[in-house]
């Protein structure tokens, strides 16, 4: 029972959608200047023994800490009140910004080594010698893949310095994508991709390939676990849908 309580409370952490607030034993105080590390830990070891703090600052409601952390190979954020006895998971938005300032701050110390990405088995959409190079993660039979497909294309008929570099990456609910994703691999074909989009009928692989294989091993590796995902050149993650006028942002704001 202690050990579902406890990934229970891992899952409301790690997630940055979902708002939560628990009561943690620490210290009384009316005016608290400053959190060490040591302290950090100390306050959110007992709901988290591995926790290893990287960083504290204050928070963008000034009444609190926000704790960038690392748990189980995961990084997170938690927010701890001055008076270090409440921590709190989940989301601060700023409403007249329309931001969710933990969303961008989540996928800022979640960013990516870019460099290590493969890009032998990625489809070219754009110029090959555009300055900003986006990767994406599709899945053939996804439709939010579909919706993003047709942004990225206004993207690059406005843009000529965003071009998009795009890997296979089959959801095990779509029972057909990865036989469609090998195909379209073994072609490195775009219209193969934009065909099964459009819900054509795909040919099977013509050759042996472990390409798809290795990008399910990345995606994990990364916390990607839904499509579409795009990588930023700066190697910030953002997952879900995104229109041409918000990826053209990320670009320009990197």
């Amino acid at each position: 029972m202690r050990k579902i309580l406890f990934f229970a409370v891992m899952a409301l952490i790690l997630n940055t959608g979902t708002s939560s607030a628990f009561s943690t034993k620490g210290q009384d105080c009316t005016t608290c200047h400053s959190l060490k590390k040591e302290e950090a830990v100390d306050i959110l070891k007992n709901i988290m023994p591995n926790v290893k703090v990287k960083d504290v600052k204050v928070s963008p409601i000034k009444a609190m800490w926000e704790v960038e952390f690392e748990a189980d190979a995961k990084k997170g954020l938690v927010y701890i009140d001055f008076s270090k006895r409440y921590a709190v998971s989940g989301s601060i938005l700023d409403i007249k910004e329309k931001k969710n300032l933990t969303q961008d701050r989540y996928a800022d110390i979640n960013r990516v080594d870019v460099s290590k990405i493969p890009l032998k088995d990625a489809l070219l959409l754009g110029n090959k010698d555009a300055k900003n190079k986006i990767i994406v993660f599709t899945d053939p039979d996804c439709p939010f893949c579909v919706k993003l497909h047709a942004e990225i294309k206004k993207v690059v008929a406005e843009r000529k310095d965003i071009a998009f570099q795009i890997k296979l990456f089959p959801l095990p609910m779509h029972k057909d994508a990865f036989e469609k994703s090998k195909a379209i691999v073994c072609e490195k074909s775009l219209q193969m991709l934009e065909d099964a989009f459009e819900k054509k009928p795909i040919a099977k692989a013509k050759c042996k390939t472990k390409a798809i294989d290795e990008n399910i091993a990345l995606a994990k590796k990364f916390g990607i676990n839904g499509t579409p995902a795009l990588i930023l050149p700066n190697g910030k993650v953002s997952s879900g849908f995104r229109d041409a006028a918000a990826i053209k942002e990320m670009i320009d704001k990197k």
